[in-house]
């Protein structure tokens, strides 16, 4: 525990808590400040000016990151016939109708996400209680219900991340590991701050995108520039 703790009071120094850093000169500080043994993800955390109280300024929708999370999704698709086929030519984990939603309702859930054909969701809908506060209800607004199976799946191996807005108006959501490297992970950021900033509510008044923090699983966070990100994205 010495050892652990020591290393955590060095990255500390490495970090000032009243800067905001340009988003180069921050991968690069929490970059350094990384010390755990593991492949530590690295997370944003980003301040929206909304009210998620109101459903019309609700921050909700999905990005495909261009170098991926650096985890295996397992994924899980409801279909029959030829889409359970689709489903399993395109790399699905887990495929099935009635027999899987009978495992999750006896507790079964070995998946990360789960895709549903739309004639599916009478099944599905069952799951809701289940599924719903874990974040893996099959759900058309992040296309994780179509009959586009194949592409669905595709993408959610491929790096698609799924964000909403928490009730302090915050987004939390992974944009890699720290083996990525500078480069891959800021290229990541940028496509996720501007899949949020094209999501802005028309009810939403004053500055909307207010800030972004930077952490590794096990590091110190920083602040980014906000405005050299919204610069960046458009």
């Amino acid at each position: 525990m010495a050892v652990v703790a020591k290393k955590k009071i060095e990255a500390r120094t490495k970090i000032d808590r009243a800067r905001k850093y340009n988003l180069e000169e921050g991968l690069d500080t929490v970059l350094s400040a990384s010390y755990a043994k593991f492949d530590e993800s690295v997370d944003v955390a980003i301040k929206l000016g909304v009210d998620p109280r109101h459903a019309d300024q609700m921050v909700r929708g999905t990005c495909i990151l261009p170098h991926g999370t650096g985890k295996t999704v397992r994924v899980l698709v409801f279909a029959k016939g030829e889409k359970e086929k689709e489903a399993l030519d395109a790399g699905a984990d887990h495929v099935g109708a009635d027999e899987l939603a009978k495992q999750i309702q006896d507790g079964w859930l070995d998946f990360d996400k789960a895709v549903a054909t739309p004639d599916m969701m009478g099944v599905v809908g069952k799951l809701g209680k289940i599924l719903g506060p874990r974040g893996m209800m099959p759900n058309p607004k992040v296309g994780t219900v179509t009959f586009d199976i194949a592409r669905a799946v595709t993408e959610l191996k491929g790096g698609k991340v799924e964000f909403r807005v928490e009730k302090a108006g915050i987004v939390h959501c992974p944009v890699g590991r720290v083996s990525f490297g500078a480069e891959k992970l800021s290229e990541n950021i940028k496509a996720l701050v501007d899949s949020i900033i094209r999501l802005k509510p028309s009810a939403s008044k004053g500055v909307y995108f207010k800030g972004l923090s930077l952490s590794t699983t096990m590091g110190p966070g920083l602040s980014l520039d906000a405005q050299e990100l919204r610069n960046l994205a458009k």
